[in-house]
């Protein structure tokens, strides 16, 4: 019998994947993100990756989409939240000002947060708003 640890790992892979097979790197643990994004110089998007629904419909295929923009982040990396705990909440500790929220989309300029698009945000609206939502902020902030 498979023990629930296993079940999971296997039914979130795909939704792991689908951010990384588009150049995401994945933050798996505290250290990871102490040593990642404090230090990151440039414009950094942090994808707090979850499984609900509006991740898997909304969040994940927006945020790929917003890369085709011709300004983009410089750096691009994700946390799941409800499966790598500790790289999660340690990845919150640098959303200063802003509630946890899954999924959701940290805008990082050389290792401070510049705004958050949440949940909220997110749930509520079409693939392309969402999009737009971050692709202004790319703009707006890679100045």
């Amino acid at each position: 019998m498979m023990s629930y640890e296993a079940y999971m790992s296997q039914v979130i892979q795909p939704m792991r994947d689908e951010l990384t097979r588009n150049g995401f790197q994945e933050l798996r643990t505290a250290e990871e993100v102490e040593q990642t994004l404090p230090n990151q110089k440039g414009l950094t998007l942090v994808v707090v990756n979850s499984v609900c629904g509006c991740a898997a419909g909304l969040a994940r295929p927006a945020v790929v989409h917003s890369l085709n923009h011709s300004t983009k982040p410089d750096h691009i990396f994700t946390v799941f939240a409800g499966q790598d705990k500790e790289a999660t909440a340690k990845a919150r500790e640098y959303f200063e000002g802003y509630a946890p929220s899954s999924p959701s989309f940290a805008i990082m300029k050389d290792g401070k947060i510049m705004t958050m698009i949440e949940r909220h945000q997110i749930e509520n609206n079409d693939l392309q708003t969402i999009a737009n939502l971050l692709t202004s902020a790319y703009e707006k902030y890679s100045e």
